[in-house]
């Protein structure tokens, strides 16, 4: 059986450019954590907050990549891209 092995600093890395594409797509589509927060049913942005930030654990999942890529009208793989 094949193993694949990834240190933590690269799933940080990984989970760190997933957030920046977010954070960059959000802003140039000039919505606020809030908007999509409530875009995603979430009643404030505090998870929006937490999972665009570089420092935090929150991080988002394939359901939410999904929804935002709806709410955002882009290819869920654009949030993937390498900066």
């Amino acid at each position: 059986m094949l193993i694949a092995e990834i240190t933590e600093e690269e799933s940080n890395i990984f989970h760190q450019n997933i957030s920046k594409n977010v954070r960059r797509i959000r802003q140039e589509k000039n919505l606020t954590q809030l908007d999509v927060s409530l875009a995603l049913g979430l009643s404030n942005p505090s998870f929006i907050t937490n999972a665009e930030s570089l420092n935090s654990n929150k991080k988002f999942n394939l359901n939410q990549l999904y929804k935002l890529s709806k709410i955002f009208n882009v290819n869920i793989c654009d949030f993937f891209k390498e900066n």
